[in-house]
């Protein structure tokens, strides 16, 4: 039994040894790597894709936890990309844009926070029913984006990744080497970005700056297949701004993507009106789960469908229905009960009638 518990403990021991020698994470259109001694993760990560039928951009934000002060982001690309600072700004404005209606629906009967089941305070809760083959490597550029060092990176071959990776301090693990081959076969480049606070000593955690992504392209396609490194289930969550309502071409492996908005909207100033390009644009949010990241098969193309159907969310409020303040249930079991008591004076007094004819006659 010792001999046994032993093995177990040398065999968790060597995995975990095993993980922080070739650290590298899965997030929704990338993977980050750290060095062998620090650890960072992604918890969420939102996108906003713009495509305009040649040009794509995708702005993302990372909020990121760990003990890493600094790491590398990899993100396979079809074609040469230019990467800038985003503006955060513009994802509030989609949250407001995108913000559930709210609607109230009545039921008839008391429930158990209604007199007289309680004092009749409501808790105010709802129901809500419920996104080229160049040389092998090359720098082409180098500039201090916030807390982001990018080294903007394009390579077609994953052992000229290999090197940029070591020459900045981390390594490519087999597994990360093995998943990105794929886009080797397909000739697409890479942009690996160094991410470093600009305050001495801090680590990466939080919300990042958000970063923005501009590539061209014919078709709309938002890298996935390195999320199937990860080991946690995982999210997407994506605004997609293009001539027309949007969605996945296939699952990718994922639960079914679910729309949480699709309209019309006509940004006038900011950062998204700047994204749009100054012109109304369709917006399609998605969302979509991965519940086993290893059966992603691909990376996601969207398309546009065969309609332009506007949809937003409701979130409701369920009330009691009320006359001027009245429960229209207790107004009702009134009305039976006077009825009811109206029917039986009649009954008895029809009685009392045939009673005295009856006696009048004899």
């Amino acid at each position: 039994m010792k001999r046994r518990i032993l093995t177990l403990l040398f065999a968790l021991l060597a995995t975990q040894v095993g993980a922080l020698a070739n650290p590298a994470y899965a997030c929704g259109c990338g993977a980050m790597v750290t060095d062998a001694r620090t650890r960072i993760g992604v918890d969420r990560e939102t996108s906003v894709v713009r495509w305009d039928g040649r040009t794509e951009q995708i702005v993302m934000r990372f909020t990121v936890g760990g003990d890493a002060p600094r790491a590398a982001w990899i993100m396979p690309v079809p074609g040469r990309a230019t990467v800038e600072l985003g503006d955060g700004r513009m994802f509030g404005e989609l949250r407001d844009l995108t913000r559930p209606e709210r609607r109230t629906r009545h039921y008839f009967w008391p429930r158990d926070h209604d007199w007289p089941f309680s004092s009749g305070m409501s808790d105010g809760a709802g129901a809500a029913p419920l996104a080229p083959g160049a040389p092998a490597v090359g720098v082409v550029g180098r500039e201090q984006l916030g807390d982001f060092d990018v080294a903007r990176l394009t390579a077609t071959d994953p052992d000229a990744l290999k090197g940029w990776l070591e020459s900045n301090g981390f390594t490519l693990s087999d597994r990360l080497a093995t998943e990105v081959k794929p886009y080797v076969d397909q000739k697409w480049e890479y942009v690996a970005v160094r991410l470093a606070p600009r305050q001495e000593g801090k680590v990466l955690r939080g919300e990042l700056d958000p970063l923005k992504i501009r590539f061209d392209s014919d078709r709309l396609v938002y890298p996935m297949r390195l999320s199937r490194m990860a080991k946690t289930p995982q999210s997407l969550g994506l605004y997609v701004l293009a001539d027309h309502r949007m969605e996945p071409a296939t699952r990718i492996g994922g639960s079914a993507p679910k729309v949480t908005f699709a309209g019309t909207v006509a940004p006038d100033h900011g950062p998204l009106a700047d994204l749009a390009g100054g012109a109304p644009v369709f917006l399609t949010a998605i969302d979509q789960e991965f519940p086993e990241p290893g059966r992603i098969d691909g990376d996601h193309e969207l398309r546009a469908t065969a309609e332009d159907t506007p949809y937003r969310r409701a979130v409701y409020r369920n009330e009691l229905l009320t006359v001027a303040g009245v429960p229209v249930w207790l107004l009702t079991v009134a009305a039976v009960l006077v009825a009811l008591a109206a029917s039986a004076f009649a009954l008895r007094r029809s009685r009392r009638l045939r009673t005295a004819a009856r006696t009048d006659a004899a």
